[in-house]
């Protein structure tokens, strides 16, 4: 490690336990373990969540920009359910 910072936490008894009980049943050496893996995993997690709200925003831009360049389809009802069945059909035919 690049370099150490002690931190105090304050967990819920339940956190408390569930943390210990991973050291005490061998799957971790220390508390501190247990906290960074659990860090890590949110650390890849939050990565994951952040890729996806930048593709979403990208997603809303590309359609706002769509919008004001007449680049749009009357909103007709029957065509997106019926779409909608299609893939839901091929979703459930496909499990």
């Amino acid at each position: 490690m690049a370099g150490i910072e002690r931190l105090t936490i304050t967990l819920p008894t339940d956190m408390e336990k569930f943390v210990k009980g991973a050291v005490a049943d061998g799957d971790y050496a220390s508390t501190s373990e247990v906290v960074r893996a659990a860090l890590r995993d949110w650390k890849t997690k939050r990565a994951l969540q952040l890729g996806e709200l930048a593709a979403l925003k990208a997603d809303i831009d590309k359609g706002l920009a769509d919008v004001a360049a007449g680049r749009v389809k009357a909103f007709d009802r029957a065509r997106i359910v019926e779409r909608g069945r299609k893939l839901l059909a091929a979703r459930s035919s496909s499990t």
